[in-house]
């Protein structure tokens, strides 16, 4: 651990002790600070969700709604039957999403297991695009405290600039509020200069006030993204649960000053859907969040229906999936 991480530790203990009025961090006081928060109204929030779907995107707004979605994706494998040739076959397509028109935007990233990002680091060079690599026993997250740090810090030593880490939701759910921020604490500190993206595995946090808690906890501990899912459970990023999340990362600015990214993954597919998460990200959050610094994607199929709107826009014809690679 460097005099630097230690110091951002600190820094990230002396901010939340400031922000719930406490001279020492303890679970009560985190549990009364995250209960104390407003609670989430469902039917509003679904009903806003909703709403905010139906908007309709046309023309010159629509071509550039498509390329600032593919600009935010993180394009994702991760399989247990990934292997070095997929990989490098994954980052050539970030590299060039579509031959046809070499003008069409990167992903923003490509996101792998820890093993596999020297494969991906190599491939993608000095393009720009970022390597992510989930860790800390990703996807379920039940590991030793010391394996999940190791396992954050291989990865950061093989090239990855984004950590993709998994909160312990057990802990979580049972109340162990300060387990949860002490683990992303120090999951921050080993990641070094990459930036943590804080997978809070939505799907498993049963109702909306445990996405807004987990929300506010993860920002409170120094995450630098908020992460719907792993993709490996159902239901995984929703358009309500984003809608809580984008809520918690402009309230948590107007707070602190800081800005804090949200990352939907998980059955995210076509254009039609990645439009309403950018109507629903200008009109929670603010167009400050429609970048790829502060939004992304985690998908695999969603790159392609993207890129075959953009050729239909482009020649005025659908061309059909024989016209995009396979993953």
């Amino acid at each position: 651990m460097t005099t630097s991480t230690t110091a951002a530790a600190a820094d990230v203990s002396a901010r939340a002790r400031d922000l719930l009025g406490v001279s020492r961090l303890s679970n009560a006081a985190l549990s009364s600070w995250l209960h104390g928060l407003p609670g989430v109204d469902q039917v509003g929030c679904e009903a806003r969700a909703a709403a905010l779907g139906t908007r309709s995107i046309k023309t010159s707004a629509k071509a550039w709604a498509i390329d600032a979605a593919i600009s935010m994706i993180d394009l994702t494998t991760l399989e247990g039957a990934d292997t070095v040739g997929k990989v490098r076959s994954l980052c050539a397509k970030a590299l060039v999403p579509d031959p046809s028109e070499p003008a069409t935007p990167r992903p923003a990233a490509v996101c792998v297991y820890g093993d596999m990002v020297a494969t991906a680091r190599e491939a993608l060079g000095s393009s720009g695009i970022h390597v992510a690599a989930v860790a800390t026993a990703f996807p379920s997250g039940r590991a030793m405290m010391d394996v999940k740090l190791a396992d954050t810090a291989d990865a950061v030593a093989a090239g990855a600039d984004e950590i993709d880490m998994v909160i312990d939701r057990g802990a979580f759910l049972s109340g162990r509020y300060l387990q949860v921020f002490e683990e992303i604490a120090r999951v921050k500190e080993a990641c070094g200069s990459a930036h943590l993206k804080v997978i809070m595995e939505t799907g498993e946090l049963v109702t909306y006030d445990n996405v807004r808690r987990a929300s506010w906890l993860s920002m409170l501990a120094g995450a630098d993204f908020i992460k719907t899912s792993t993709g490996k459970v159902a239901p995984a990023a929703t358009l309500p649960v984003t809608l809580i999340m984008l809520e918690a990362v402009r309230d948590w600015r107007d707070l602190t000053g800081e800005m804090v990214g949200v990352k939907p993954a998980g059955g995210i597919r076509t254009s039609k859907d990645a439009l309403k998460y950018l109507v629903t990200v200008n009109e929670t959050a603010g167009e400050d969040w429609l970048t790829p610094e502060w939004f992304r994607f985690g998908a695999s199929s969603l790159l392609n229906d993207l890129l075959l709107q953009r050729q239909k826009l482009r020649t005025g014809a659908y061309s059909g999936p024989d016209y995009v690679t396979i993953d």
